[in-house]
């Protein structure tokens, strides 16, 4: 009887993991249609075509070496081969911890809610290095992000493999007091530093800022489209907060979930209405890309602990997350660092805020473990990808001509423009 009770949360827990991690990879419609309405139309086709190939190489790296790195084991190189018994082994594990001791859920879903978490990493760099960057050096950064950057700062906090004989040297998940439980460090932080990293080494787009000083706004082409891609992601978070649960087979599980799902919503809400009245104050108008901006920095501020706050509190959390990413952008100008869809304020700003923020709420984390890791996380993840940039520049270079960048990078580098009868060819949007 214990058996076919253990069954029937094994597959229940099993399908909860899948749906969310279906739920994350929606998020990747998400980011594709918000970067394509914050660009201009020229550079359209481009960032699409960007965000479909950044998530196909997330998925076949993160197969073939991220995991392993991430939690060893090669399971996916030998284990499915082998034919081993995924029901056995988690009867197995079952036995030894006890009934509902731990999660049960089989290893190919763990491994595909692992590889939507990488492809979102890799989509926050996108939209931070649009409209200026060369498709293919794109690509071969995302193919060492995905493989070997992320993987690595994975295994020192969510993982449990001891890489190079590396584990030990960063094993934040052992250090106590540190906790992200859904990745505001971890997934989004770093891909901010990786984008941070490629965007200085790439430059502002012309005509961004002038020599005088001033700067210059650049709008993008389609507004209602990067709303639409901030509902999604608004969605896609709810697999990407609640998933990090990790089960659903009993009750206790099943009510943190139903409060992660409620924390994030209140999160975001926060985040939209701060982020508003922040802009008013700012430019005496209610700007919608700081809005959408606001909703995406409550849901990254809440990431690192959807479960311990109250609602109000949650609320709160993201509505600070909403004021500092609008002075954040703002800084970001000023400094003359051109992030053209607010990626780095949202994810890296922000995200230091969620980490930060754990400790008020969760009683087990210390701020001084979360600076610790806060630190480790970005410089790593900033290191290492700068150095990446700088070998791919120097090996096929990262830029576009000017010449190109004015045309548009959908006809240098897709040969192909996404409104090509509306705004004519050769040149839309300029």
């Amino acid at each position: 009887m214990e058996n076919q009770i253990f069954e029937l949360q094994y597959a229940l827990d099993t399908f909860y993991f899948l749906v969310m991690g279906a739920l994350v990879m929606w998020m990747a419609a998400g980011f594709s249609m918000l970067e394509a309405g914050l660009v201009r139309a020229k550079n359209t086709t481009e960032i699409l075509t960007k965000n479909i190939m950044l998530f196909a190489v997330a998925c076949t790296m993160y197969l073939i070496c991220g995991y392993e790195i991430m939690y060893g084991g090669g399971y996916f190189l030998s284990g499915i081969a082998g034919g081993d018994s995924l029901v056995a082994d988690a009867l197995k594990t079952s036995a030894e911890n006890g009934f509902g001791g731990d999660s049960v859920y089989s290893k190919a879903s763990d491994f595909f809610f692992q590889v939507v978490f990488v492809a979102t990493a890799m989509s926050i760099v996108s939209g931070a290095v649009a409209e200026r960057m060369k498709l293919w050096a794109f690509c071969l950064f995302a193919v060492v992000m995905t493989g070997v950057i992320y993987p690595l700062e994975g295994s020192w906090t969510w993982g449990s493999a001891d890489v190079f004989g590396m584990y030990n040297l960063g094993a934040l998940g052992d250090m106590g007091g540190f906790s992200d439980f859904a990745g505001s460090g971890i997934v989004h932080l770093a891909g901010a530093a990786a984008a941070l990293a490629g965007v200085l080494l790439l430059g502002a787009r012309k005509g961004k800022y002038g020599k005088d000083g001033s700067i210059k706004p650049i709008p993008g082409a389609n507004l209602p489209m990067a709303t639409l891609g901030t509902f999604i992601l608004w969605m896609g978070w709810f697999g990407f907060n609640g998933g990090s649960v990790l089960k659903l087979g009993d009750i206790a599980n099943a009510n943190s979930v139903a409060m992660v799902f409620l924390n994030t919503n209140a999160a975001a809400a926060g985040g939209v209405i701060v982020a508003l009245i922040a802009a008013r104050m700012l430019f005496g108008k209610a700007d919608l890309t700081m809005a959408l901006n606001g909703a995406l920095a409550g849901l990254v501020a809440i990431t690192a602990e959807p479960s311990t706050p109250t609602p109000l509190a949650a609320t709160l959390i993201g509505g600070v997350g909403g004021a500092l990413v609008v002075f954040s952008i703002v800084m970001l100008d000023k400094l003359k660092i051109d992030d053209p869809v607010g990626a780095i304020s949202v994810h890296g700003t922000v995200g230091m805020w969620g980490l930060m923020a754990v400790p008020l709420t969760n009683t087990d984390a210390t701020f001084g473990a979360q600076f610790i890791g806060l630190v480790t996380i970005l410089a790593w993840v900033f290191a290492a990808s700068f150095v990446t940039w700088m070998v791919i520049k120097v090996i096929m270079g990262i830029r576009v001509s000017e010449e190109e960048e004015y045309a548009g990078v959908d006809l240098s580098e897709c040969g192909m423009e996404a409104y090509p009868e509306f705004t004519g060819a050769q040149g839309s949007g300029k």
